[in-house]
């Protein structure tokens, strides 16, 4: 795979519905520890909408695409994650306007546009214990997959597939590497020191949903 169509962005959204279904009682316990005990409901529920509603959105215009999934989860998730995950989206939209499909250096350029929209919005950098610990090392693992490409027996499903694998991984070790971290932002720093021997939700929900796109890279 050398692209991400419209319709295959689509299937990723879907994919990244079911699995937030699935995991949302896992979710909502990391978020018990040292937030709202919420983060599982709402991930769910605007994801689930945005599912419900995807038909209804351009595929034609990655752009389009993906600024109309931004504003169901802005008016959907709630709490501090529905303006996160809204930034996310949107800014990536920018980066995508008029696109057809996505080649490795245009997702690499949407994600960093909406890691970067959300540590202005959310104020937040590495080592806070939020989902840019997550998101972060996903971008620059696409960028170092940019740099270097992987040798061409090096896993199945082309330099895009392999990429978003890796990023994918590099999510999931920077969410698990939040657990010693002392919170400085979000709710969950209201605990302090007490914040620490926890895995962040929101780096957990954002390693989930980058699983979802390699998954369905790879598909």
């Amino acid at each position: 795979m050398q692209t991400l169509s419209g319709d295959q962005i689509a299937a990723w959204l879907e994919r990244a519905a079911e699995v937030l279904e699935q995991e949302k009682n896992f979710l909502t316990e990391l978020d018990a520890a040292i937030g709202d005990s919420d983060h599982g409901t709402n991930m769910a529920r605007g994801f689930t909408a945005v599912r419900a509603r995807i038909g209804g959105l351009d595929r034609g215009d990655v752009g389009a695409l993906l600024n109309g999934v931004g504003m169901i989860l802005l008016s959907t998730v709630g709490g501090a994650s529905g303006p996160l995950y809204g930034t996310l989206f949107r800014e990536a939209a920018v980066k995508a306007a008029g696109a057809a499909a996505l080649d490795l250096e245009a997702l690499a350029a949407c994600l960093e546009a909406g890691l970067e929209g959300i540590q202005r919005r959310g104020k937040a950098v590495p080592g806070d214990k939020t989902m840019v610990d997550a998101l972060g090392p996903a971008v620059d693992a696409l960028k170092a997959a940019l740099r270097a490409p992987a040798a061409a027996g090096d896993g199945g499903g082309g330099p895009l597939a392999r990429a978003l694998d890796r990023a994918a991984e590099a999510a999931r070790a920077g969410a698990e590497a939040t657990v010693p971290l002392v919170a400085r932002k979000g709710r969950a720093s209201y605990l302090g020191e007490r914040s620490a021997g926890h895995q962040d939700p929101g780096a957990t929900s954002c390693w989930l949903l980058l699983r979802s796109l390699a998954a369905t890279a790879t598909a």
